[in-house]
């Protein structure tokens, strides 16, 4: 799952607090995600939310910030277009998790897994509140990925619980979830359900 600024404020240790329910519920991978603060005031949440993932034996990856993954001695980081190259990236991050963001690009995908990538993200797959701007992707491309690629799979972009099924059943190995996850009435419960769905298609999974 991924951390919003709205969603998951700073004020009061919200987001400590609803990142935790989602971990209890199953959580897998959490991605921290702000486009607005610095990295000095993003590196005590940053901790924190390592040492509560792990905690839970679960991973911790930073979204763009490579210097910031770094200071804080995340497992990894998520790389959009415009972020720092996956090849620069690895020289600084060594053996972390990199992931990237391959949109509807099936040939992105593979020249980043051919530079070291050790995931990738295809989306937005339905309309998303977070990014209303993002270029809906058709479904599809999940399961050619998975047939073209050697890595995993991630899908993101407006998906819900019911929506998730179908992208499991086409391949996809990990979740991201926002805005589902956080609204959610009980985030615990929530994040369950996401569990179940990888667990009845008898194959292991995560989401973010």
């Amino acid at each position: 799952m991924i951390t919003d600024e709205k969603l998951t404020p700073y004020e009061n240790n919200q987001i400590f607090d609803k990142v935790e329910r989602a971990l209890r519920g199953g959580a897998k991978v959490v991605q921290l995600r702000d486009k607005k603060n610095s990295d000095e005031f993003l590196i005590p949440y940053a901790q924190a939310l390592k040492e509560l993932c792990h905690k839970y034996k679960a991973i911790f990856v930073v979204n763009d910030r490579v210097e910031l993954a770094l200071k804080v001695d995340a497992d990894g980081v998520h790389l959009g277009k415009e972020d720092l190259f996956v090849t620069s990236a690895r020289k600084v991050l060594k053996d972390k998790i990199i992931g990237v963001s391959c949109y509807g690009d099936l040939k992105r995908a593979k020249e980043m897994e051919a530079l070291s990538a050790d995931y990738v993200a295809f989306g937005s797959f339905f309309p998303s509140p977070t990014k209303p701007e993002a270029k809906v992707v058709d479904k599809k491309i999940v399961s050619e990925a998975k047939k073209l690629l050697r890595i995993p799979v991630c899908a993101i972009g407006g998906i819900t619980l019911e929506r998730a099924k179908e992208l499991v059943e086409l391949g996809a190995d990990m979740i991201a979830v926002i805005s589902d996850i956080w609204k959610a009435e009980n985030i615990e419960e929530r994040a369950r359900g996401y569990k179940k769905l990888f667990n009845l298609s008898l194959r292991r999974g995560a989401f973010i």
